[in-house]
């Protein structure tokens, strides 16, 4: 029997935003396996933010930098809102994206020069020692088509090019470029409002699909209506729900929050009419400021220890 702790409690409520008692025993059901554990509540109908990404914890900002048919989207964190406000945190970051755009790699990313001496990293070690908080250029992502145009959306803005939310989309046409950049401004901000795990169904990973099928077959067994029928019924209840899954997570197949009678496909095909030719969408990339990283609590471990009998 796995050691259930308070940091995999604390771990488990802030993916989930269930209660600390449900969140330990789902542990305990799962022998301390945390995604295990998402996916025990979400079959017990517990977990009310399954389907969304996991709470943004850590401060910082993300900024995104378009040059021609590429953009680069980088994700820079601090530990207080307060800093992600500071003039030379937020010059750095749009410094970082700008030499995003040539990096191979993030880890190529922070061996890069920057003006003035030094590495990225060797920077963001001076910001630390500057500021005084702790800094930490977490991601970075480059998006790029042969044809066409990368639209880019900044949620929440702080500054130019700078906010809580990034997101890139990558439209691929030979079509009128102003007619592409708005018709991929909208979707770029549908994914801003919807996070989608994949641009497809072809694109979601098969672990994700057998994880999905599972919690799934644990909710038809449970539900009153799938009581007594017969297996072909099951998996017609189960195909069913699966389908569901993927308009709802599958950018392609989502309403458009612009139009919620067609999907994200649908859209994009008539603005092709606009553009003057035909319009795919080859990918796109959203970071959200935080997201799945936690923020300390000091005094959680005490009140699980308080709940849990331990002190």
């Amino acid at each position: 029997m796995a050691d259930i702790t308070a940091a995999l409690v604390k771990g488990l409520r802030e993916k989930t935003g269930v209660g600390m008692m449900d969140c330990k025993k789902a542990l305990s059901e799962t022998n301390g396996d945390l995604e295990a554990a998402v996916d025990w509540l979400r079959a017990k109908g517990l977990s009310k933010a399954a389907k969304k990404a996991e709470r943004a914890a850590a401060e910082g900002l993300v900024a995104v930098e378009v040059a021609g048919n590429r953009a680069a989207l980088v994700e820079l964190n601090s530990e207080t809102d307060f800093v992600a406000r500071n003039a030379d945190f937020q010059k750095a970051a749009i410094v970082y994206a700008q030499l995003a755009l040539d990096a191979d790699s993030h880890e190529a990313l922070l061996a890069k020069p920057i003006p003035g001496g030094g590495t990225v990293a060797e920077q963001i070690t001076n910001l630390i020692a500057t500021i005084g908080e702790n800094i930490t250029l977490r991601r970075s992502a480059v998006i790029s088509v042969g044809e066409g145009v990368v639209a880019p959306y900044v949620h929440n803005k702080v500054a130019d090019n700078m906010g809580r939310i990034g997101v890139l989309v990558a439209l691929e046409s030979s079509g009128d470029k102003a007619a592409l950049m708005e018709i991929g401004k909208k979707v770029a901000m549908h994914i801003a409002s919807t996070n989608p795990i994949a641009l497809s169904e072809a694109d979601v990973p098969a672990e994700r699909i057998a994880r999905e099928k599972a919690v799934l077959v644990e909710q038809i067994k449970e539900d009153p209506k799938a009581q007594g029928k017969p297996e072909q019924v099951i998996e017609k209840m189960l195909d069913g729900r699966l389908r569901k899954f993927f308009e709802e997570s599958v950018l392609l197949k989502q309403a458009f929050v612009f139009n919620p009678e067609q999907t994200v496909e649908a859209a994009v095909k008539d603005a092709a009419k606009a553009a003057g030719a035909p319009v795919s969408v080859k990918g796109f990339v959203r970071f959200a400021v935080g997201e799945g990283v936690a923020k300390k609590a000091d005094d959680f471990a005490a009140e699980v220890a308080a709940l849990s009998g331990q002190s």
